[in-house]
């Protein structure tokens, strides 16, 4: 009996073992991919062999293609126009009175930083005089915006589109930091009234609350909006036209206005302005003055971080009048300090052409890699012609050596 009770048992378990591993298998058959040929890796390839009368006709083919492509891209920013004249130090020169303005005795000092890029059928023009500029101190405007003026004088020395636009650039500034990139609330921005605990836990972080109310809009992207501001030109001395406007509607990228609000939820008592914004609303928000930052383009501009230190944002544009050669004046409004972190700023008269601005990289990258893959090819052909190869010889491999 005990040999049929120990062969019973032996039954018993090898049974028992053989349905735990069968139970075992079919739990864990929902691991194994599918039997297919993509999810079992059977699909057909074709590996390419890389031989000299493959490879050296692929470089040379490359690199007639990017040349042509290279000359089209820098013959299409030589058609674009770019003057460029950095005011940085323009608050620095002699304050001056506001009558010297009206009595035409403006002591005016040389711009040290300036560019003139005309467009290659204009390129012998050139500026008579240097352009300069001059600071206004007129602390008695009740308009504190424009307390702080520099008024600078240049020259067109050649007729320039239309389109004209008109645009203010900025270096050493870092809009692409981490942390200022996502310092902003989108909610609030599209009107809804987020609260002061909300924003407090948020990513506007520093620049969220302030006395138990909430910073309309917040984040450090709206507290350092740019507050520079531009007139239109006036000409000097003779000339057709007396002042070229410039429109500042059309300057932002087509929708981004769907992502602010005109009105926002909050009631004005709930609300302040961002630590910055201080000298526009001195005495705060009220019902008649929230921001509407639906129709701000400025704003929506500087809301679109740049990728990169300097960088140029549109601020005028003119689509209809061309703007004529001669001596133009322009008030700048002081407002945005650049000289604490080191940096720059300056305002940029720029044309456009079927490529967009001023920009050569591209083009010079072109060509650069096309004279680079046709000179691969010619050593690789001369390597090749001098000193052949067998394809395919096994007693190159390094481990028969």
């Amino acid at each position: 009996m005990a040999i049929f009770q120990r062969k019973g048992r032996q039954d018993s378990n090898g049974t028992g073992s053989g349905d735990a591993g069968t139970e075992t298998k079919k739990k864990g058959s929902w691991r194994r991919p599918a039997n297919t040929a993509f999810k079992q890796q059977r699909l057909k390839a074709w590996q390419p062999i890389l031989t000299p009368k493959t490879v050296l006709p692929t470089l040379f083919i490359i690199g007639i293609v990017f040349a042509p492509i290279g000359a089209l891209l820098i013959w299409g920013s030589s058609l674009v126009s770019e003057i460029t004249i950095d005011y940085t130090n323009c608050e620095n020169t002699p304050a001056q009175d506001p009558s010297s303005l009206a009595g035409n005795t403006i002591a005016f000092t040389n711009v040290p930083s300036y560019t003139y890029r005309l467009r290659a059928s204009e390129s012998g023009a050139h500026p008579s005089n240097p352009p300069q500029y001059a600071f206004i101190n007129n602390a008695s405007n009740p308009d504190v915006t424009a307390q702080r003026v520099c008024v600078i004088d240049f020259e067109i020395p050649a007729d320039l589109g239309p389109t004209v636009l008109l645009y203010y650039k900025l270096t050493n500034f870092y809009q692409n930091h981490r942390r200022y990139v996502k310092s902003l609330d989108s909610n609030q921005l599209k009107g809804s009234a987020v609260s002061v605990s909300d924003l407090n836990s948020g990513d506007c972080k520093p620049v969220a609350t302030r006395d138990n109310k909430a910073i309309y809009p917040c984040g450090l992207i709206a507290n350092s909006v740019f507050n520079d501001t531009y007139t239109n030109l006036t000409a000097l001395g003779s000339s057709n036209i007396s002042t070229y406007q410039f429109s500042e509607r059309g300057i932002a990228w087509p929708g981004e206005a769907k992502k602010y609000a005109s009105t926002p939820a909050y009631n004005s008592s709930d609300i302040v302005p961002p630590p910055n914004w201080l000298l526009r609303f001195p005495q705060g928000y009220n019902d008649s003055n929230i921001p509407d930052l639906h129709n701000d383009e400025h704003f929506q501009n500087w809301m679109r971080t740049a990728g990169l230190p300097t960088f140029t944002k549109l601020y005028g544009r003119n689509d209809n009048d061309v703007l004529p050669k001669g001596n133009y004046r322009i008030f700048v409004g002081l407002n945005f300090p650049v000289l604490p972190y080191k940096g720059t700023k300056s305002i940029v008269i720029s044309t456009v052409s079927w490529i967009g601005g001023k920009n050569e990289f591209l083009g010079w990258a072109y060509v650069a890699s096309s004279a680079l893959f046709v000179l691969l090819a010619i050593a690789g052909t001369i390597r090749h012609l001098v000193k052949p190869r067998r394809v395919g010889d096994m007693s190159l491999l390094s481990w028969n050596r």
